[in-house]
């Protein structure tokens, strides 16, 4: 991998593309990569996420249509409770999005991804009085996850729970959680995915309960990740927000590269 670390959101694009989706790497234990036709996807377990992270730009109408039908059918195969293609905005064909809904997917809300060169980033922690943070260190702490993101989002966890879980057994180098605590009471969790070999590491969660919000919870957990990512040598942080963190995440050195739509297949059951 070059040394050089682009700063152009075109070249930085095409680097995430490489690295990130048709060069992917299991996300965790237990789930695999595959690369099948025009696209790569991920496989595992009920709880582990599946689906496609990339597919060929050189797809034009019939072989994406093909394309589609090969991932119902290995979904149907499977037995899969859902499957998600993770559709990108420069995607081709650039009717991939109403092909996939004809099939059966079904869309939901679209995020921008956000990409930043992690030298660029602040990396002191600035809290508020009365905040601390803390890493994630066990199944205690794991729930305590749990609380402060169904409070600020106010929805269910226990598929990231499963997923969080067998990650501190089994991968604990290559994932951080970190909580905010007021006292013993959790406010904010938020949790950063190393992806060695491909210089990224990815920011997720960082919700934060409604009472804390506007007081600079947010950006102490990306200063936060961004610190530990610069001591392990990570290039780029990437983030997939939403709308409510997108313009948080700009003003602290985050570019805005596409948007990403999750394009989710539910088998219909008995």
């Amino acid at each position: 991998m070059n040394d050089h670390v682009p700063s152009d959101p075109a070249r930085l694009l095409t680097v995430f593309d490489r690295e990130m989706r048709e060069r992917a790497r299991p996300d965790g234990p237990g789930t695999r990569v595959e690369r099948v036709g025009d696209v790569v996807r991920q496989v595992g377990g009920p709880h582990d996420w599946n689906g496609v992270v990339w597919s060929s730009p050189d797809l034009d109408a019939p072989r994406a249509d093909a394309a589609v039908a090969a991932q119902v059918a290995h979904c149907e195969r499977l037995g899969c409770e859902e499957f998600e293609w993770k559709l990108y905005g420069h995607d081709r064909p650039a009717d991939l999005g109403a092909r996939l809904s004809a099939a059966g997917f079904e869309a939901d809300e679209p995020e921008t991804l956000l990409v930043a060169p992690v030298a660029d980033l602040a990396t002191d922690v600035r809290l508020p009085e009365g905040i601390r943070l803390r890493t994630v260190r066990d199944e205690a702490d794991v729930e305590l996850m749990a609380r402060a993101h169904e409070q600020a989002f106010g929805s269910d966890w226990s598929r990231l729970r499963h997923q969080v879980l067998a990650r501190l057994r089994e991968d604990p180098e290559h994932f951080v959680g970190v909580l905010a605590l007021a006292g013993d009471e959790p406010v904010s969790s938020a949790r950063m995915e190393l992806y060695p070999g491909t210089g990224f590491a990815g920011l997720w969660g960082g919700g934060t309960v409604a009472a804390w919000r506007g007081r600079g919870v947010y950006r102490a957990l990306v200063a936060f990740r961004a610190g530990v990512a610069a001591e392990r040598g990570y290039r780029y942080l990437q983030v997939d927000a939403t709308e409510d963190s997108r313009p948080i995440l700009q003003r602290l050195g985050f570019t805005a590269l596409t948007t990403t739509t999750p394009y989710v297949y539910r088998p219909a059951r008995p």
